[in-house]
């Protein structure tokens, strides 16, 4: 009897706590469900926008292609993502420029966080930005330490301002690898890599302590060539020549605001409130809050912008591939080979989409998932105008499934090619035999092991995955040289692996012409022959805040920090990135089509 009461006491006591847990669950999922709905209820009030206002690009957000949306933990940490989309930052220059009630930009670099978007959008970005400008309207700029990217965008602007104690980044540009050889080895991890181009290093990471002379030669090419667009560009607009800007960079790399000044980088330094009261002198005080100017920020004018836009039942189709590419469905921020097949397929079948425009911003990956994704490009070609456009990078497996299209195109700086292919296995037989692990076998063939992670691979397996990937490297020529109208022979002297910037990609046949996301989709209306009379939509569909926290409630994810690293601690923030990206190599054959290492411009 005794036990019995301890055993209905217990259970009492786990129902009582297990009852309040899920109240505790219950009331946070209210909460939170409310403050979304609250939240998309401001997002659906009707923005004024003053006349004379001042639209404000916040340079500390990076610019992506989509934005994939935010986590639970990062909804409850606040906004930790910072992200704006592209299209959303085209748009609203785009209407600015024609909006007389919007008199200037304002490029904010005012927080000190530095964002991380790649050149090739920014040049997007800094084209439309132009047009503002040639529209007779003013561009004002201010920061405090500008990067690269920074005064890559901020040189288009009429008046740049630069804080006293500031400095302008201005030393070049350089590519930086980590090399695992000598840990690889130093732990017992034995590496394979079987290959075709000679500019193909992908892998050279694990097996080279540093760069073999074919990669250097492809990146220091690769690497002249973005850095001579970087000083043309902001030499036009700032009325510098290439060498006075290469001069700075030999001379100083980085200079104080005075020096900034004495050069013609900048026009003159200010403080915060300085800028502030510059730009209401443009626009006037705000009506509710009398110290700031009447301003607008980019998001929210995008928003009104977009109220203005005309329906259609006639649509032309955005599909981002955006990351690396592996089999399967894929994680966030991959493209799954399964997953865009099949988008491509659904938008094949919709009858309402005229034409599609396949954003890709991808290093590769995946040789079948690359393929899987080209073979419903190409079926969708045959019915609909498929148009290419190429943001910072779509190399190796990214150029892949760009190939059967009516028009590539990219921007002069943006990385591509990368034609060859890539076999990659390890083994742990060292490291295992090192801490008394040893493996035996028995097998009725002689290659029934050949994928066994217990031992370095025979000569024999050796050679049959060099002839797996001859195959496939011989198929990419092929279909390069079939999709882009070359001769085979052409194809294999501009392929190797190598890696090309958008300019000469042109000149060798590999794209079409030099433009951006906006060109790509106005060339699809016009080979659609849709006149005005369509309508844009973007996929894939990011799931909404509510699927997200229903799919994220039961799991957890590491919430990322907002605070800012210290040198060490990015330092191994690096190496952890680099051997992440081993996660995505899940090829059925190991079989990849790739750009080196993570390719990261600095």
């Amino acid at each position: 009897m005794r036990q019995f009461l301890k055993q209905a006491l217990a259970s009492t006591i786990g129902s009582l706590l297990g009852l309040s847990l899920f109240s505790a669950v219950s009331l946070t999922l209210v909460t939170i469900t409310i403050g979304a709905l609250i939240q998309s209820a401001a997002n659906n009030e009707t923005i004024k926008v003053p006349e004379k206002s001042i639209l404000t690009l916040d340079l500390s957000r990076s610019i992506v292609d989509l934005n994939p949306g935010k986590s639970l933990q990062e909804t409850l940490a606040g906004d930790a993502t910072r992200v704006t989309e592209l299209k959303t930052v085209l748009n609203a220059i785009d209407a600015a420029t024609k909006d007389k009630r919007i008199v200037a930009i304002y490029l904010d670099g005012s927080k000190g966080k530095q964002a991380n978007t790649g050149f090739a959008t920014l040049k997007e970005v800094r084209t439309a930005l132009e047009r503002f400008r040639a529209a007779g309207k003013q561009i004002i700029a201010y920061n405090v330490d500008l990067d690269k990217r920074d005064y890559y965008l901020s040189s288009v602007a009429n008046r740049i301002f630069i804080n006293p104690m500031g400095s302008v980044d201005i030393n070049g540009f350089r590519s930086e690898t980590m090399f695992f050889k000598n840990a690889f080895n130093k732990y017992g991890i034995g590496v394979e890599v079987v290959r075709v181009g000679k500019y193909k290093s992908f892998g050279e990471a694990q097996t080279l302590a540093k760069f073999s002379p074919e990669a250097r030669q492809e990146t220091q090419q690769l690497l002249n060539n973005l850095w001579n667009e970087f000083k043309t560009a902001i030499g036009t607009s700032r009325q510098l020549t290439p060498e006075s800007i290469q001069k700075m960079a030999d001379d100083r790399g980085m200079l104080t605001a005075a020096q900034s000044i004495q050069n013609k980088l900048v026009d003159r330094t200010a403080y915060l409130d300085e800028v502030l009261a510059e730009l209401k002198k443009i626009s006037g005080a705000d009506e509710e809050d009398k110290t700031s100017y009447r301003k607008i920020s980019i998001g929210d004018y995008a928003q009104t912008a977009n109220k203005t836009s005309t329906s259609s039942s006639r649509k032309i189709a955005v599909i981002y591939a955006q990351g690396n590419i592996v089999s399967g469905e894929g994680l966030p921020g991959q493209i799954g080979g399964d997953s865009l097949a099949r988008q491509v397929r659904e938008l094949r079948l919709d009858k309402d989409v005229k034409a599609v425009v396949l954003r890709v911003n991808s290093p590769g990956g995946s040789a079948l998932a690359s393929d899987i994704i080209q073979r419903e490009v190409r079926l969708l070609h045959k019915e609909k105008p498929v148009i290419i456009s190429m943001g910072d990078v779509a190399a190796s497996g990214g150029y892949w499934i760009s190939t059967y299209s009516n028009k590539i195109f990219a921007e002069s700086n943006t990385i591509t090619g990368s034609i060859g292919v890539i076999s990659i296995n390890y083994n742990y037989q060292k490291l295992a035999n090192n801490n008394g692990i040893t493996w035996d076998v028995v097998k009725t063939s002689k290659l029934a092991d050949s994928t066994t992670l217990a031992r370095p691979r025979t000569p024999q397996e050796l050679a049959i995955s060099q002839q797996m990937v001859n195959d496939i490297y011989d198929d990419f020529l092929n279909k390069v040289a079939e999709s882009r109208k070359l001769p085979k022979e052409k194809v294999a002297e501009i392929a190797q692996g190598r890696v090309w910037s958008g300019t000469d990609a042109k000149k060798i046949g590999l794209v079409d012409e030099i433009g951006g996301l906006n060109d790509a989709i106005a060339h699809a209306v016009k080979t659609a022959k849709l006149g005005k009379d369509w309508e844009l939509e973007e996929y894939p569909v990011v799931e909404s805040w509510e699927e997200k926290l229903i799919k994220q409630f039961g799991g957890s994810q590491e919430i990322r920090s907002l605070q800012s690293q210290d040198p060490l601690t990015t330092e191994l923030l690096k190496v952890k990135t680099e051997l992440n990206a081993l996660k995505s190599f899940n090829d059925p054959h190991g079989i990849y089509v790739r750009l080196p290492f993570n390719f990261k411009l600095d």
